[in-house]
Order: structure tokens, then sequence, then C-alpha cells
């Protein structure tokens, strides 16, 4: 369809697949114009509505991490869909309580870690929770949350607070009162920032968004000390970074050892293999802090999602998911260094950034969906790559065949 020229989105939208005869596109313009309607994927392969054939080196941003279509998570959803779709949170539903106990024992790397799950539909409604905890854990003058900049936490009012990056609060101010931001992996900075008022530091084990940039043992066991010190609450967004894909269970396993883990852990993207849900871990003293009535959802842990995420789970685990991430991770860093063009490799596991030389990231992205390949571009010199755990070889071959030819032509055309 073509945008009404009378519009205020005249010529900004014009999404593939809209509706014909509309006076304007009936999608906000949130996204910008969409350039490939996708109607079918198969594990990596997306397919658009002209039957053309993508490799998928995104997987939804890290959300499908068993494939597209996985048949195990499909068939969860089919049976659910015929059984029960909703009831309130006022009751239980039978996936709740497997999917909590999953969780806990994956955060005690195969032994219960003792904490409570709240369900919630997103990864910013994970972190909505999380927050809220941390200022009724604190309590009234005990409510500041310290994070880093270049982290991400999501576009709801509060998370958008939290995140550190200025440049997506200007428009939205003012924004809530209570955050703060330091340098990321500065523990000197960060010592400095906790004075008594606040309640929580809030950072994430590889930083996704802001260039796909990995903690350290010595930073993360430095603000586990820190915070014990000080009774603060540690919170680790593991939204992006956690169920797998970096070759642990979860990223904060990589700089924490032993019975030493985070207070507060989010999750979302990967739970359910690309059905909506999210959730909040906190360890039971922190967890105490919520009362009845302090925080609710009315979709948040329904059936539907649930199901999904119980399946996606149980089919982690049987594959051994951090295992085979490190693997495949492993093999994808081989392929792109072989690549001309491409300098080093960052992130953790399949959580990956490749730093590119003489073309910029974002033009390299954009161009390598044209020729079939579905990445990221996040900085001007590099490119975001999250593919499913599952990715198998020949996928990592033609994909990066692909990333190859275009990094070429693109320096060819400079």
């Amino acid at each position: 369809m073509t945008a009404n020229a009378a519009s205020p989105n005249a010529g900004h939208l014009h999404a593939v697949g809209d509706p014909e005869g509309l006076a304007r596109c009936p999608i906000m313009p949130t996204y910008g114009p969409p350039s490939v309607e996708f109607v079918r994927g198969e594990g990596s392969y997306l397919f658009d509505r002209d039957g053309k054939r993508y490799v998928d080196w995104l997987a939804g941003i890290a959300v499908t991490s068993l494939g597209h279509s996985h048949p195990g998570v499909a068939e969860a959803i089919a049976k659910q869909a015929t059984t029960l779709l909703h009831v309130s949170n006022l009751f239980a539903t039978e996936h709740q309580a497997p999917i909590a106990t999953a969780l806990d024992r994956m955060i005690g790397d195969g032994e219960p870690a003792g904490g409570q799950v709240f369900f919630a539909n997103s990864g910013a409604e994970a972190n909505e929770a999380a927050l809220k905890l941390a200022r009724r854990y604190g309590g009234h003058g005990r409510h500041v949350v310290v994070s880093a900049f270049q982290s991400f936490h999501g576009r709801t009012m509060s998370t958008l607070a939290a995140t550190g990056q200025p440049a997506k609060w200007e428009v939205f101010q003012p924004l809530p009162e209570g955050f703060r931001h330091v340098a990321w992996a500065d523990l000197d900075e960060l010592e400095k920032a906790l004075d008594e008022t606040v309640a929580a530091v809030f950072l994430e084990p590889v930083q996704g968004e802001g260039g796909v940039n990995a903690a350290t043992i010595e930073y993360f066991e430095g603000v586990r000390r820190l915070c014990d010190e000080r009774d603060i609450l540690f919170m680790v967004d593991e939204v992006q970074a956690g169920l797998g894909r970096t070759g642990k269970w979860f990223g904060f396993q990589h700089f924490l050892s032993g019975d030493a883990r985070p207070d507060v852990i989010t999750m979302a993207k990967a739970l359910g293999n690309g059905m909506p849900i999210g959730a909040c871990w906190a360890k039971a003293s922190a967890a105490a802090a919520f009362k009845p009535g302090d925080h609710a959802t009315t979709f948040g842990g329904q059936p539907m999602a649930t199901s999904a995420a119980r399946a996606t789970l149980e089919i982690m685990e049987a594959i051994d998911a951090p295992a085979m991430a490190a693997a495949k991770a492993a093999e994808l860093t081989d392929a792109l260094m072989a690549i001309d063009g491409v300098v080093s490799t960052r992130g953790l596991g399949l959580l990956m950034a490749a730093e590119l030389s003489g073309v910029d990231g974002r033009v390299v992205a954009a161009r390598c969906l044209q020729e079939g390949l579905v990445l990221n571009g996040i900085t001007e010199t590099a490119v975001r790559l999250t593919p499913a755990i599952t990715i198998d070889s020949d996928a990592i071959a033609e994909g990066a065949q692909i990333l190859a030819s275009v990094i070429a032509a693109v320096r060819d055309e400079s």
C-alpha cells in the first residue's frame, strides 16, 4: 500500500504485506518500514511470502534457540490450545511449578538454588518485577537502582530509565527517578555510587544491545562482594544471555563460582522458543519482600505460554543446550575468522559480535538481508549474531559465504 500524502506518516511507512486500500499503514512506526515479510520458519531457515529462503543467524534476537517451528514445542502448544487457555493467576495451572523448579535447578547449576519465580510476558516485564522487588526490599528512602552505561533493560518507562543509553531517554523525559548509571566494568566507580539510598545493582552478564560486551570474573565477584557488604541486591538481566546460549545455563555462571550467584535473575527471550513469556527469579529472602497485592499480571504464566516454556526447557536439558552452544560457537567463530574483513569476535557462546574492518556493520547487515542472511548491525563496525543453539554446519557455512561476499561487495563500492 502507499501512505496517504496528507498523513504525517507519508513516505515513512510502507510495510510489506499491508492490506491494500487503506489510507495509511495500520502499524505504528516504532520499527520503521519492514522490508521483508516472513511467513514460515524451519530450523535455522526463514521463508518470505515470495518463497525466498534465508539463513537465520539472529533467531529473533536470541529467542528461537531450538530453531523455528520445533516439533516438540509446537506439539505442546497445540495440545494446550485444546485443553486450557486461561484462568486468573488467583489459581495455579499445571506447568508453572515444573518450570519454576527447572529454572531454580539451572540457576543452581544442577542443584536447587532455593529461589522463587514470578512469571511475566516479556523481558521488560520481568525486569519491571525486579525493579519493583528492589524497591520493596530496600524500603522507603532506599530505592535507587544502579546500572551500567551501554546497558539495555527494556522499553517501559522504568526499564528505559534503568537502561544506560542516554540517547534513548531524551524524547521521553522526565523519566522515573531513582536510577543511577556508572561506567561498565568499573568497580571503583560502582563503589562510589553505592550510598545509603541504593537498593540494588542491576547488570547484564553480556551487554547485548550495547555492543556485545562481556563481564569478567573480577568484575562480577567484586560486585557480589560490594552488595554483600551493604545488603544491596545484586540483580542480573539474563533476558538475552540466559538459558544455554553462552555455553552455560546462565551468563553469570561464567563469572561467579560455587554458591555465589545473583540475588535476582530475569529471563525471557529463549524461555518459550518464540512464545511470549518472561520470568523473574529471586532468592527466597528477597522474594519474601513481595506481599500479596504488591505485583501482578493478567497473562503472566498463562497455560499456553507455560506449555511452550515447559517443553522448551525439557528439550534444552535433553540436548544439553549449554554444551551444544559452546560447540556451535567454536564452529561459527572459525567460519567468521576465515572471512576477509572480519577482524575479531567477542561475546560468550552464541551471543556474539563480529568486528569488521573497512565496512559499516549496519550497511553489511542490510545487504546480507537482501542476499538471504539474517543478522543484526549493532555498531558502525560490528554485526551481532545470535543463531539457534541447534544451528547445523550447513547453515553456518552458507551464512559465512553470504557474509564474505557481502563484505567484499560493500568494500568494492566504497
